[in-house]
């Protein structure tokens, strides 16, 4: 039963939480079905469509051998979407592209085409952000999407704040031109 104040479901998370950090594989099966979906979502935003499914599952793996480390400070959902932002951020690292796809030229982004917007096609946002180049597409993720600040993204991705924002307004013009805007 629930105590004042706390809903059951969040109850049963905490419960799973404790119960997985301490081992038990079936809570922590409950803890991925609970949150695959939206890790999974944001994986494929950030990378591709083909290094989702490995990505979230190298997080989950990353998630069992860390839940020791979660101390309950914040909502364990935060604490996962941190971790995962994490590994994927990582994962670009250790790839050496993070170098290559970010500049400060504001007129490297240019040289892309765009495919010509088609009244007879319905509108794709996922489609839409995966045209986007990688650099792009990861400052619009998480910016846009999940909400970060051009100070705290630029922190995270090592970059300028300015690169940042070039590299939002850039991704932003892409979205309309394959969205159909103007």
């Amino acid at each position: 039963m629930a105590l004042s104040g706390e809903t059951p479901s969040r109850t049963g998370l905490d419960t799973d939480v404790a119960l997985a950090a301490e081992g038990d594989a079936s809570a922590f099966e409950r803890i991925y079905r609970t949150h695959v979906a939206r890790i999974h979502s944001l994986t494929r935003r950030m990378l591709s469509v083909h290094e989702a499914d490995e990505v979230t599952q190298d997080i989950f793996v990353r998630t069992w051998q860390k839940l020791g480390q979660f101390r309950g400070e914040s909502a364990f959902a935060t604490w996962l979407h941190r971790l995962a932002i994490n590994v994927v951020i990582e994962r670009r690292r250790s790839f050496a592209v993070q170098r290559e796809r970010m500049t400060d030229d504001p007129s490297a982004l240019d040289m892309l085409t765009v495919a010509p917007a088609r009244a007879d096609l319905t509108v794709d946002f996922e489609q839409a952000i995966a045209q986007l180049p990688p650099g792009a597409r990861e400052i619009f993720t998480l910016h846009d999407v999940e909400g970060y600040k051009h100070r705290e993204i630029a922190t995270m991705l090592e970059i300028t704040a300015g690169t940042s924002k070039r590299q939002l307004h850039r991704a932003r013009m892409l979205m309309r031109k394959h969205l159909g805007g103007s």
